[in-house]
């Protein structure tokens, strides 16, 4: 019977645990695929712990662990159109990704490029995909000045990528020892900390145009000073005090459309997924240890099949 890594109850990693279940069966516009690699992302632990996404019910416990998982398609629900049995896909999967099969709703599902690995297609529905929206909301112009408060995550590394791509300068804050990959990713670094509002204005005298934050907090609160214009202000890391501060959360377009951009621009080496670690589905709770403990860099992937 086919298996996967779960949490039975809200807690810490001993709620946590392998189980054997039935492959779901697909609904209206929904394709169930047989999944061949798992991103794995802090939201996963934070939804174990009892983080709720906003409007999101209440889980269903043994929960399957994975927002996001790449594989290939092995039947179509009613109505569907577009994917056929056999086709490799990626997306944001219904029923956890962590786990051999899984359901991929059409509307954030995407085919899979040949180009792309299945590891690193498994990487791009939520941190490059949540980049995206957040560049492209912000529109800034070629040539203007971006700061990325928290340049050395997930999302802000695939946004540091993808604002470069579009011509873009981009100040990217992150700890002192992530200083050469931010820089390595065409970003002027200034490390985090009590002196960030210094370091930023003495690398952009001239000012910041805009700012995308993935911290919250202080931290937020702090960068939020550098603009005089508010509503140039985003944030996926601390949502109510950037709307507070006058900004604005990131607006997730959640769409296939999005799906299909980001694998593009990671086909043609605009963004690269850094995944750093893979570890076999019977090693889930390691890479998933790995994640929470917040000393990775780069991109995390469980692959469930060869």
């Amino acid at each position: 019977m086919p298996k996967a890594y779960v949490f039975t109850r809200n807690g810490g990693p001993e709620a946590e645990a392998f189980v054997e279940q039935e492959a779901p069966v697909p609904g209206p516009g929904e394709l169930l695929v047989a999944v061949r690699a798992a991103g794995v992302n802090p939201v996963d632990w934070k939804l174990r712990s009892g983080y709720r996404r906003p409007g999101s019910a209440e889980p269903e416990f043994p929960a399957v662990f994975g927002s996001e998982a790449a594989g290939v398609v092995e039947r179509v629900g009613p109505g569907v159109t577009g994917f056929e049995r056999g086709q490799a896909v990626f997306g944001n999967p219904l029923t956890g990704g962590y786990a051999e099969y899984t359901l991929l709703p059409v509307a954030v599902a995407a085919h899979k490029p040949d180009a792309l690995s299945f590891a690193d297609a498994a990487v791009l529905p939520v941190a490059a995909a949540t980049a995206y929206d957040g560049v492209r909301q912000l529109d800034p112009a070629p040539g203007s000045t971006l700061l990325i408060n928290g340049a050395g995550g997930g999302v802000g590394v695939a946004a540091t990528q993808i604002a470069r791509h579009f011509g873009v300068r981009v100040i990217g804050t992150a700890s002192a020892d992530k200083r050469d990959f931010v820089e390595s990713l065409g970003a002027v670094h200034v490390a985090s900390g009590p002196d960030v509002v210094q370091g930023v204005r003495a690398a952009a005298p001239e000012g910041i145009d805009a700012v995308f934050d993935l911290v919250g907090g202080e931290p937020l609160r702090a960068v939020a000073e550098l603009l005089t214009d508010r509503t140039r202000l985003i944030s996926a890391g601390g949502k109510p005090l950037a709307v507070e501060l006058g900004g604005a959360a990131v607006e997730r377009a959640r769409n296939a459309a999005v799906l299909d951009e980001v694998a593009r621009l990671a086909v043609s080496g605009a963004l690269r997924t850094y995944v750093t670690r893979t570890f076999p589905l019977d090693r889930a709770g390691e890479a998933l240890r790995a994640v929470e403990s917040g000393h990775t860099r780069g991109k995390i992937v469980i692959e469930v099949a060869d």
